[in-house]
């Protein structure tokens, strides 16, 4: 039975390492293997005597343990370590839908979160995020009219990739509350969690309010460490688990030694490597505002309240188009069509170090392409 193409990840890999000048990362600036064994205060002969044996599927018992800790009433026994934050999309998927469930989403959204739920099920409705005044908002009322009773899983993502978006606390157990009292399982992506800007605070992990909900959390966006592909599920119920990790014997069966090591490295510097992201996040939207000014008859700037990405509005030009035309010219940014929203939107991702840099390239190729609509 044949997928739907992975539209964001092809789209990425025809782009992103043939563009000079990347503005649209959803991942913070990593760090070399060196620099973290050091911010861990881990000496390189550690993890070089690490043996390259099997892990345990569910992942090294210390490694649950101190994910666990992170979260108020999480055991160890609760976490399954994942060879990749995608791998716990697609077995969570499997192990709870079955086709006929029906499944609401919020939209836009990162695409497997979607579409390895309608694959299953044939079933969803979409949850749209709303602008008014400027702001992205969620209709809670819109929501209550989607469920029926047949309605199993809803799929939320929070801090929101790519809005940015961040519900007030109040609002957030309005909706785990619900889904509770509806018999409705929450799949919760906390990815960025833990990126919250300004004044905004970090909203309780969502298995901290309702102990059905599965949560999807990793070292990727807010730690800055993609390229360990670490990530783990929060899973309370011992039957879903033991579910989850069946379907994990069939994609990747345990994570990786070494993975698995420079988690704990990380782990154990973890504050560090997330303030110093949300420091840059800040200096980067800080340093673009003037960009958006200037170019305030091209680009409809939406501040962000969380997270590493915004999605920016875009008059006059098809998102796509505007996108495609640039990523010719060595300047990458996403068009929210590979979201599975309109094409009126693109996303900007403020999390590495040479953002600001790439940005005096638009400002460049905008100079010389539009000069009419600078201000």
């Amino acid at each position: 039975m044949k997928i739907k193409p992975f539209e964001i990840e092809l789209y990425f890999a025809k782009y992103e390492f043939n563009c000079k000048h990347l503005l649209c990362a959803s991942d913070c600036e990593s760090i070399s293997i060196d620099e973290l064994l050091q911010l861990a205060d881990m000496p390189q002969k550690d993890l070089l005597e690490t043996h390259l044996n099997y892990t345990e599927s569910q992942g090294d018992p210390i490694l649950r343990e101190k994910i666990a800790d992170m979260t108020a009433d999480v055991s160890a026994e609760d976490v399954v370590f994942l060879s990749s934050p995608e791998e716990g999309i697609f077995i969570a998927m499997h192990a709870l839908l079955d086709k006929g469930d029906h499944v609401i989403v919020v939209s836009p959204v990162y695409e497997s979160l979607l579409n390895l739920a309608e694959h299953i099920t044939h079933n969803i409705s979409l949850w749209p995020f709303r602008l008014k005044d400027g702001v992205w908002w969620l209709d809670e009322e819109e929501l209550y009219r989607l469920a029926t009773p047949q309605t199993r899983l809803l799929i939320i993502n929070f801090p929101h990739n790519p809005t940015g978006y961040l519900p007030d606390e109040a609002m957030f157990k309005r909706l785990l509350h619900w889904a509770a009292n509806k018999g409705i399982t929450i799949f919760c992506d906390e990815m960025y969690r833990g990126l919250e800007l300004g004044e905004r605070k970090t909203l309780p992990s969502a298995v901290e309010l309702n102990p059905d909900v599965i949560v999807l959390s990793g070292l990727s966006k807010t730690y800055g460490l993609p390229g360990l592909r670490s990530g783990w599920l929060i899973v309370k119920n011992p039957v879903l688990r033991d579910e989850v990790l069946n379907w994990k014997m069939y994609t990747s069966i345990c994570a990786t030694r070494p993975g698995e090591a420079l988690s704990l490295a990380a782990l154990a510097c973890r504050e560090t490597l997330a303030q110093r992201n949300r420091d840059l996040i800040q200096q980067n939207i800080a340093g673009a505002k003037p960009f958006f000014e200037r170019w305030q008859n091209i680009f409809e700037w939406i501040p962000t309240q969380a997270g590493s990405v915004a999605l920016i509005g875009i008059k006059q030009f098809s998102a796509q188009v505007f996108c495609e035309t640039l990523a010719q010219a060595g300047i990458l940014l996403l068009p929210s069509t590979y979201m599975n929203y309109s094409d009126t939107h693109i996303r900007f991702g403020f999390g590495r170090k040479s953002f600001l840099e790439n940005l005096k390239a638009l400002d460049a190729h905008l100079t010389k392409h539009y000069p009419e609509k600078c201000t």
